[in-house]
């Protein structure tokens, strides 16, 4: 696995990156190829350490430890060191039906818990799959690969995020007709409108998977939305399985007062608005909406991923400034003592975003432990600033931590565009009515991991409609166990992994 003292003899290295002050001004990806020396170089500094934790895919603590998909690491380095690429692929198309889209936007949790993170800079995971995957489109090995035969059983998949999107893949190479119905006007989902142009090229990189999953034989259809567009009844009585993947979409709000001023919008809206606005060759039109950020002061709640893609697209509009209030302390530098490996490191960072605000306004735009209180508006009802405060995190009577206002810490901070990015509740819950589904207290979709199976006879569940929000690579994973225990259902038994 890798060369025995790579790890002594080398360095971690990353690829460039167009720097900050260049890439804002377009939303093209700004990860720059890395030489393919390099490359197998990295890969050699894979350790051979005998009990891998990289690929466990386990919860400690409440956070992922290892690949969630067991993505097969110590091997696909070992072949990159050697130079065997296409079985380097090979070995990664095992466990992940997209690397191309992990090796983009997963937070690699496999290198928090790389066995040479815990005193060394941990092997770069993530950018070698990325390079795997880029190598296998540019060679031409990955291709639409047709099921040798057909069941005649019909699958009805209910939204095309990354979970949709892999229990189709999953589902057609079984031999089964897949059709995925989709409620935007492409498919998609999350990988598609939720993540920005920039971390995620939609042309280039989404649609080519797309295109093949299309000539594989999966069919999607778009703006259909079930249970409005196409009466839920109707995909039971048409198909012989339905696979609910329609994400967790209900986002968190923040009921202070001012909240119905104008200018006031979750992340989602703001996020999707500019992608379509992108693809549709259109962005004029968003200029004129409350949804650019163009000459405006800009404030972001929530720390997140969503929060970091909201800097990013608000930067590239032109804001005039702006400020990310984080309800969380910030982080150390390094990990503390109640946050051992393998456990994902909780150390402080700057995202892509944040660097970019960094170089255009002078610092890292977050406020760390300070919440919003109120939203101040102008005579024509139009938010104008926000009102906030500092909080301290105090045990209640329970023992749960909670955030405590300080007083005197109050601050108005100027503003007429409001993101909010504070997570999600859950999946919409009209669907989940018109098929009676039971759901578990947070308003999921009721069904066990590993089994996926709904209240329904041949109605399964799979992604953030089951588990909650989470990662593209959960979704993957758990698009991939549904898909298999669907197969299940329909022929007896199951060949899928």
């Amino acid at each position: 696995m890798g060369k025995p003292t790579g790890f002594i003899e080398f360095l971690r290295e990353l690829p460039s990156e167009i720097s900050p002050s260049d890439r804002i001004r377009n939303w093209d990806e700004f990860h720059l190829h890395m030489p393919e020396e390099k490359l197998r170089t990295q890969g050699a500094r894979c350790m051979d350490c005998g009990i891998p934790f990289c690929h466990t895919g386990t919860l400690i603590s409440g956070m992922a430890s290892g690949c969630p998909i067991n993505n097969l690491i110590p091997e696909w380095n070992d072949l990159v060191y050697r130079g065997l690429w296409k079985e380097a692929l090979d070995r990664l198309h095992k466990t992940n039906n997209f690397p191309e889209f992990t090796g983009r936007v997963c937070p690699a949790p496999c290198e928090g818990s790389c066995v040479l993170g815990i005193n060394n800079p941990p092997v770069t995971i993530k950018n070698i799959e990325y390079s795997i995957a880029e190598k296998g489109f540019d060679e031409g090995w990955i291709a639409p690969e047709m099921p040798q035969k057909r069941t005649g059983k019909k699958v009805a998949v209910i939204g095309s995020g990354p979970a949709g999107l892999a229990a189709a893949a999953q589902l057609n190479r079984a031999g089964h007709w897949v059709t995925v119905f989709e409620r935007a006007d492409r498919p998609g989902g999350l990988l598609m409108y939720g993540i920005p142009n920039m971390k995620l090229d939609k042309e280039q990189v989404v649609l080519r998977r797309l295109n093949v999953l299309e000539e594989e034989g999966v069919k999607f259809v778009c703006n259909t939305e079930v249970g409005k567009d196409l009466p839920a009844e109707q995909l039971l009585l048409e198909f012989d399985a339905v696979l609910l993947c329609t994400g967790a979409t209900k986002p968190r709000d923040l009921p202070v007062e001012g909240r119905d001023l104008k200018g006031i919008h979750f992340a989602m809206e703001f996020l999707t608005a500019n992608t379509k606005a992108i693809l549709d060759k259109n962005v004029e039109t968003l200029h004129v909406t409350s949804l650019h950020a163009a000459g405006k002061d800009v404030v972001i709640i929530g720390g997140g991923d969503t929060g970091t893609d909201c800097v990013g697209t608000s930067i590239r509009h032109g804001c005039k400034s702006l400020v990310q209030v984080e309800i969380l302390p910030k982080p150390p530098a390094e990990r503390a003592a109640d946050n051992p490996w393998p456990e994902w490191p909780k150390v402080y960072k700057m995202d892509y975003g944040q660097e970019e605000a960094a170089a255009l306004f002078g610092d890292d735009p977050r406020v760390y432990t300070t919440t919003a209180t109120k939203f101040e508006g102008d005579e024509s009802g139009h938010v104008k600033a926000v009102h906030t405060v500092q909080v301290q995190w105090e045990k209640n009577e329970k023992g749960q931590f909670i955030p405590k206002h300080v007083p005197g810490t109050e601050k108005v901070i100027p503003a007429q565009l409001v993101l909010l990015a504070m997570g999600f509740l859950g999946p919409e819950q009209p669907l989940l009515d018109a098929l009676g589904l039971e759901r578990d207290a947070r308003s999921n979709v009721k069904a066990e991991h590993g089994k996926f199976a709904t209240s329904i006879p041949g109605v399964f569940a799979a992604g953030d409609c089951r588990r909650g929000q989470s990662l593209v690579v959960w979704a993957i994973n758990e698009g991939r166990g549904a898909a298999r225990e669907c197969d299940r259902y329909l022929m007896g038994n199951t060949d899928l992994p």
